[in-house]
C-alpha cells in the first residue's frame, strides 16, 4: 500500500442483520462491502453472524488473514457468481479424474488401505448419485461413463455462488469431486474427507519420514479444507 497506509479498525460493534431475504453485516451501521464495492449479502443469519464474529475480533490493524469467512463470502460475491460457468466447469472436470479413481500398483497394504478408504465413496456416488466411477492402477487416464460425469457435473451446477466457493476448496484440496459432494450432502464431514484423500501422503510419510516443511503446507490445507466445510454448512 502506497505510503505504509494499512486499514485499522473505525467500528465499535459489528452486527448481522437482514437486507431484504439476505443477511449482510454493519460496522456501527455502515454496510460492509466486498473489495469490489459489492453489498456484502451472505444468504443465511448464521453466516452473517461468523462474518460479523471476525470483524468484532479484530484488533488495531485489519488482518484479512485473520477473516475465512469475510474472504470466501467475498470470492463468492466477487468471483464465484460473475463466472459462475466457468468456476463450475472447473470444479466439474474433477470428476473425470477423481483421486478415488485411481489407485497403486502395489503394495498390498497400501491397495487394502485405498479401498477401505476409497470404496464406500465410490459406492455412494453409484447409489446416491447414479454416477458409478471405474477404477484403475496406476496413474494412466481411465475414461469415466459419460453419463455419470454429467451427473456428478450436475450437482456441482445447482449449487449456489456461496455454496460452489466452498466445494470448490473441498475438491481442490482433496482431489475429489466425489467427496467435496459427499461433504455438500451431509453423507461425510470435512475432517473425514481430509483423511481419506490423504492416504498415499501418509503411506510415504511411514516409509520415510515426515518433512517438517510438507507438513506445515499440510497444516494449512488442512485447516482451509475444514473451514470450506463448515462455511458450506452455513450456507443453507
Amino acid at each position: 500500500m502506497s505510503g505504509g497506509w494499512v486499514a485499522k479498525r473505525f467500528w465499535k460493534q459489528a452486527t448481522a442483520e437482514p437486507v431484504g431475504a439476505a443477511f449482510t453485516v454493519r460496522l456501527d451501521g455502515r454496510a460492509v462491502k466486498t473489495p469490489a464495492k459489492t453489498l456484502l449479502e451472505v444468504p443465511t443469519l448464521a453466516l452473517a453472524q461468523e462474518i460479523a464474529a471476525e470483524w468484532d475480533a479484530q484488533q488495531g490493524v485489519i488482518k484479512p488473514d485473520a477473516m475465512p469467512f469475510t474472504r470466501m463470502a467475498n470470492s463468492a460475491l466477487d468471483k464465484v457468481a460473475p463466472q459462475f460457468a466457468e468456476v463450475a466447469g472447473l470444479i466439474a472436470a474433477y470428476g473425470a479424474s477423481d483421486l478415488i479413481c485411481y489407485r497403486a500398483n502395489g503394495p498390498e497394504k497400501l491397495l487394502a488401505r485405498q479401498a477401505a478408504a476409497w470404496d464406500p465413496l465410490l459406492a455412494w456416488s453409484a447409489s446416491l448419485l447414479e454416477a458409478p466411477l471405474i477404477t484403475t492402477a496406476g496413474v494412466m487416464h481411465v475414461e469415466q461413463p459419460h453419463a455419470s460425469i454429467a451427473r456428478l457435473a450436475a450437482e456441482v451446477q445447482a449449487c449456489t455462488p456461496f455454496q460452489l466457493a466452498a466445494l470448490h476448496d473441498l475438491v481442490m484440496i482433496s482431489g475429489s469431486l466425489v467427496g467435496g459432494l459427499a461433504v455438500s450432502r451431509g453423507w461425510m464431514d470435512a475432517q473425514t474427507l481430509w483423511d481419506i484423500s490423504r492416504v498415499d501422503e501418509r503411506w510415504q510419510a511411514e516409509l520415510w519420514g515426515e518433512d517438517e516443511e510438507a507438513a506445515q503446507s499440510e497444516g494449512l490445507r488442512h485447516a482451509a479444507l475444514i473451514h470450506a466445510g463448515r462455511f458450506y454448512g452455513l450456507c443453507g
